[in-house]
Order: C-alpha cells, then sequence, then structure tokens
C-alpha cells in the first residue's frame, strides 16, 4: 500500500496540463487548454484541461476527472500504478510496504500481464549486462552496431539466453504463473513443453506511450534460414501491434516540441537517430502503418516526414502508407537517404548538424516525391505515366482540406506538365466515385435514423436542471463571501405592504443551505443529493475549502459526476469566441445573483408542480371542490407572483 502522505504529495506536485501535455497536444483557449480527443478519432478539439480546476473532460468520450483518472483512462494503470507514474514523474519518493506473492496473485489478469512483461524487461537487461553469454553474444552485438552504455541502458535493451526455458523457469521460480507467461507470448506452451519463445535473441522492449511495457522485438544472431531475422510479442491483451509505435516513450516531448514526427522502419534507426540527438523519432515496428499509429501521432503534432532507405521496391510499398497519413488531415514529407544507406547507417556516420541538414535539405512534399519515384517507371509510356498522374491525384483526393487539395493539384500540374483543368476533372471523378459510396453509407445511415426519429422526444427535466446548477456553484463559489438582495414585505405609510430589498452578507453555501432548509426543498437525483450534503458537510467543517483537494478526496464515480458538471460550460471555449469578437460574460462577476436565481427558478417549479398536483386532485374530485382547495391554489399563485417579482419576470 502507498501511504497517505506520498498520496497527498503527488496529488499537491502533479500539475494535470503538465501530465495530460505528454500524452495529447494541448494549446491554449482562454484559462484553460484545449486538443484532439485521445479517446476517440476526431478533428474537431473537444478534450478541454482546466489548470485552474485541475481536471480535464473530453466531450467526445463523456470521460473526465483528475490527474490520476486520466492516467486510469489512457493508460489503464491501476490506481497505485498511476499515483507511481506521477511521483516518479516529479521525484517524489514512494513510502509503500512490499507486495508478498499471495497480493501479486490477487491482481487482475491484465495487471498479471504487465507484471510479467516488466519482470522479463529487467530480466533481460540482467541477462545482458551480467552474464558472460550476455555480455559476449548480446552486447558485443550492441557495441559493434555503435550503441553506447547510455543508450543501451536508456532503451532498456537486453538479451535471451539461448537456453530452451531459461527465462521460463526462472519466472515460474519468482512466482509468476505459467498461464500469464504463455499469454504475453514470452512462453510457448505445447502439450506437456514449454520453452522461450526469445530463445538467443537481443531484446527490444515495446513501451507505452507512458512507458509501460507491452511486449517485444527480439533479433536473431545466428545465420538460421529457418528462423525468422525478427520476432515480435504476439497480439494479447496489453499489446496491439497496430496502435504501437516504437520509440513513442522517448520521443512524446521532442516531437511536441518539435512540432514534427520523424516515422521510420526499424528499432535500431529509432535508436540510432536518437543517439545522434534528434530524438523526435518512431517506428512501426516492422509492420505495415495503420490509422491508429498515426493518430497516435495526431495527438502530438501534424507534421510526418517519412523516412526511406534507398530500397525502391520497399518505397513502393510505403507509398500507401502517405494515403493514410493524408486521410488523417495530416502533413506529410518524404525523405530518402542515398541508395546502400538506410535512416540506421546514415546517422551513425554523420554528425548531429550533418544529419539536421540533410533531412531539411531532402524532405520533399509527398507529391515531389511520388512524381519521382514513380514518373522514373512511366517517362516513357503514355500509359503508365497517365497511371502515375491519377495515382497522385487519387492521393490528394484523400486530403479532408479543400485549400490544399487545390494547392496541390496545382504543384502536380507544373511538376508533370499537364493543364489543371484535366487534375480538377480527374479529382471531380474520384471524389464523385468516392461521394457515391458515401452518400449509399448516408442513406443506410438516415435510414435507421428515421427511425430514431419517430420516438418521442425526451422532454428537458427542469429540476435536473436546477439542481445540477446547485451543485455547480457550490462547487465553484461554495466558500465565498456574497451580498444578497434580499426583498422583505414591509407596511408603507399608506398602510400598503411592499418589498423593501435588503442586502445581507454571507457564504454561499450557507444561503443555499438556510434557503432550501426554509422551503423544505428536497434533491430528487440522488447523486446530487449525495453530492449536496458531501460537500455542505465539507465545507462546514474546512475553511480552506480547496476544489482539486476535494476532486481528489471523493471516489471515480463522484469525481467523474464533478468534473462532467465543473467543465460543461468549458465546452464553450472549444469554439474560440474571442477570436470572433464575442466575450461571453464571466460568472464570477455576479455570483450572489447568480445563487438567487437559481434558488428562486427551482422554488418556482416546484410551486408550479404543487400547483398541477391540487389542480390534479380537483379534476379527480369535481363533484367535491371545497374553499380550502381553491385558497391554497390562490395562496400558491401569489407566492409565485412575489418570486416572480424577485425574478424581474413577467407572469
Amino acid at each position: 500500500m502507498i501511504s497517505p502522505t506520498t498520496i497527498d504529495q503527488v496529488f499537491e506536485t502533479a500539475r494535470v496540463e503538465e501530465v495530460i501535455g505528454d500524452f495529447v497536444q494541448l494549446k491554449k483557449a482562454g484559462s484553460n487548454f484545449k486538443g484532439l480527443s485521445p479517446f476517440s478519432d476526431e478533428r474537431s478539439p473537444s478534450f478541454m484541461v482546466s489548470p485552474v480546476k485541475q481536471i480535464w473532460k473530453d466531450f467526445s468520450s463523456g470521460k473526465g476527472g483528475n490527474v490520476v483518472a486520466f492516467l486510469m483512462e489512457h493508460e489503464h494503470f491501476t490506481y497505485p500504478e498511476a499515483i507511481k507514474y506521477l511521483a516518479k514523474k516529479y521525484n517524489i519518493e514512494v513510502e509503500e510496504t512490499e507486495q508478498t506473492n499471495e497480493q501479486k496473485e490477487q491482481q487482475d489478469e491484465r495487471e498479471s500481464l504487465y507484471l510479467v512483461s516488466e519482470f522479463a524487461n529487467s530480466y533481460f537487461q540482467k541477462i545482458l549486462h551480467k552474464t558472460d553469454q550476455g555480455k559476449a553474444i548480446g552486447l558485443s552485438y550492441f557495441k559493434e552496431r555503435g550503441f553506447t552504455e547510455d543508450t543501451i541502458k536508456k532503451f532498456d535493451l537486453g538479451y535471451s539466453l539461448d537456453e530452451w526455458q531459461a527465462f521460463t523457469d526462472e519466472a515460474l521460480k519468482q512466482g509468476y504463473k505459467l498461464e500469464f507467461l504463455e499469454k504475453t507470448g514470452l512462453t510457448i506452451v505445447k502439450e506437456d513443453k514449454r520453452f522461450d519463445r526469445f530463445k538467443g535473441r537481443v531484446m527490444f522492449p515495446i513501451k507505452s506511450m507512458s512507458g509501460r511495457v507491452l511486449g517485444f522485438g527480439g533479433r536473431i544472431l545466428i545465420n538460421d534460414k529457418k528462423a525468422a531475422k525478427y520476432v515480435n510479442s504476439p497480439e494479447s491483451d496489453i499489446y496491439h501491434k497496430s496502435k504501437v509505435l516504437y520509440g513513442i516513450y522517448h520521443a512524446k516531448q521532442s516531437i511536441a516540441k518539435e512540432d514534427n514526427c520523424y516515422l521510420v522502419e526499424g528499432y535500431t534507426d529509432v535508436i540510432q537517430f536518437h543517439q545522434t540527438g534528434i530524438k523526435n523519432v518512431v517506428s512501426s515496428s516492422g509492420t505495415a502503418l495503420t490509422p491508429e499509429q498515426i493518430r497516435l501521432i495526431n495527438r502530438l503534432t501534424k507534421n510526418i516526414t517519412v523516412l526511406f532507405d534507398g530500397d525502391a521496391a520497399g518505397m513502393r510499398a510505403s507509398l500507401r502508407g502517405i494515403d493514410l497519413i493524408l486521410e488523417q488531415g495530416m502533413n506529410v514529407k518524404v525523405c530518402t537517404f542515398p541508395e546502400g544507406e538506410d535512416p540506421d547507417s546514415f546517422a551513425k556516420q554523420n554528425t548531429l548538424e550533418e544529419l539536421s541538414v540533410y533531412l531539411i535539405e531532402n524532405a520533399k512534399d509527398f507529391i515531389q516525391f511520388k512524381a519521382s519515384v514513380l514518373y522514373e517507371e512511366s517517362k516513357n509510356d503514355p500509359i503508365k505515366k497517365a497511371e502515375t498522374i491519377r495515382d497522385i491525384v487519387n492521393s490528394i483526393s484523400k486530403i479532408p482540406d479543400r485549400i490544399k487539395k487545390e494547392i496541390y493539384i496545382q504543384e502536380c500540374s507544373k511538376i508533370m506538365d499537364i493543364s489543371e483543368e484535366v487534375l480538377f476533372s480527374t479529382l471531380a471523378q474520384i471524389n464523385k466515385k468516392d461521394f457515391k459510396e458515401a452518400d449509399k453509407q448516408y442513406k443506410t445511415e438516415q435510414r435507421a435514423f428515421e427511425v430514431i426519429k419517430q420516438q418521442p422526444v425526451k422532454k428537458v427535466d427542469v429540476q435536473y436542471v436546477l439542481e445540477r446548477k446547485i451543485i455547480e456553484v457550490l462547487l465553484l463559489y461554495g466558500n465565498r463571501t456574497e451580498g444578497f438582495e434580499d426583498l422583505i414585505l414591509k407596511e408603507n405609510d399608506k398602510g400598503q405592504l411592499i418589498l423593501e430589498p435588503v442586502i445581507n452578507r454571507a457564504k454561499v453555501f450557507e444561503k443555499i443551505f438556510l434557503d432550501l432548509q426554509d422551503d423544505e426543498m428536497e434533491f430528487t437525483n440522488p447523486k446530487f443529493k449525495t453530492l449536496y450534503y458531501t460537500i455542505i458537510d465539507t465545507l462546514n467543517q474546512n475553511p480552506e475549502f480547496q476544489l482539486k483537494n476535494f476532486i481528489n478526496s471523493v471516489d471515480t464515480d463522484m469525481a467523474n459526476e464533478i468534473t462532467t458538471i465543473l467543465m460543461e460550460d468549458e465546452r464553450y471555449a472549444l469554439d474560440d469566441w474571442e477570436r470572433m469578437h464575442i466575450f461571453p460574460k464571466e460568472k464570477t462577476q455576479n455570483v450572489a445573483q447568480l445563487v438567487t436565481e437559481t434558488i428562486l427558478s427551482l422554488r418556482c417549479f416546484l410551486i408550479d408542480q404543487k400547483v398541477k398536483e391540487v389542480q390534479q386532485k380537483t379534476i379527480e374530485n369535481k363533484n367535491n371542490v371545497n374553499k380550502s382547495v381553491l385558497e391554497e391554489v390562490k395562496d400558491y399563485s401569489g407566492l409565485k407572483m412575489l418570486l416572480s417579482r424577485k425574478l424581474n419576470r413577467a407572469l
């Protein structure tokens, strides 16, 4: 267990905008930050972070909470793991009692897979640095590749002994279950036999954006035609190769800072670039590039530079990845290395300055690149040239932005020496075909929507809205002292009853509590009722009430509800009204008025409900309507009139 002192220190130190900024590219939006949702596929920001309240809200998925909630949602951390991650980030010493083997067994399955992977990572490093076989074979290989000791340790590189079950035996000895060794793919089980998947290979741990070990890549060091050169961990509950990029953990901050990501093919390409000094580089780890991997980069930057070696066949195969990048609304450039060179070898032979200059000078626009690769094959064949042009226009059609499309058409016209009119016509044909398919899909969806539209429209629950507003006011301004205007009935010189305004100063939470208590008003929503009494009790006991501490002290469900309430208004900041010279009035300019109006509105609503009840009883007993019922309706109507005057409403 982690000590309460450590947890308090973590919450006190951690900044939600700094932590989330490691995973999502955030831009300033007034007093908040906004960015693309890390939980859904979108092109317009719907993710909001509030540094003042130290909470976040994702309007596309409905998720929200504090800094720990983000790590639990995004990285699938347990609560203790999220605390440890933050403690490590902010150099806070974690006080805890060590887990027993029994406690390890009680961890859920997913967590067990993570634990096994972390153990394997430590084991392979230990073998590399502490055993004769590891030093002679594994460490020698890495040093031959030009990797320094610091680089080897930074990327947690390791070695798996060339023995059939050395790793498996050690893992079982340490108390890890064979079930999870098999599910992570570290151990292969066949009937009554078991052996290590990565036997005799140098090891590259594949990490998530937060640094958790998800799986491994292993390279064989002997010439064996029957064995694959590289072997990756199989798919598991924690490792999905289509959603992971090698090196993203080490590259994320540099990608956001440089506003560009270099995309390479292999593990050693990433490591060599990093060692040379270019850190904003990731790899798809030998798999074909996927939309999920591109969206991972899209959280950090809109710009990708794809790096190819001089192999023409490999370049043609990789052209498909460029179209995928364009479809995601990203800006893409391509840089190739001289024939016989790849990113790894080229980075090894050049200084940081030489490599940086080369990348800048040789990065081509994707049209120039496609034209140069495809044109060479088709320059003497008119039919092939026409196919090349159509191929380029097809790539342009993937771009969502219409202005960019037009600019690229103009560029293509110059490079391929063909009129813009013909290219626009071709683009229109491609778009028409795409439109027909999209239209067909749209009509299918519309038919489903028509069925939904026939369903009765749900009415707005006024009491729910007002109760929610009271919770929001308590959370934001509960501890503030304000001057509240009350209207007191007094008799004037002529003997008439008039309303005279009187200003009384009070805490916001006291004003709300007393007003609701005077009218014996109860919350009808169970969540709001629990929240209301929890907040009132906390404010009563703690004069130094802080919203951040309060959110951290309640359970996950309540914290999520609080975040949803508090961040609802922040949704409108996503529209950037100030850019259109529209300046919404801040709530804090008149808190007293907000409190008074909310309470009075709730009272008016409840009076309406009471009058309807009385009217319904009158209808049911129309033959027995007594004078007291009529007087009750009259009294309620008079009270409603009085409240409406306070609210300055016409009745």
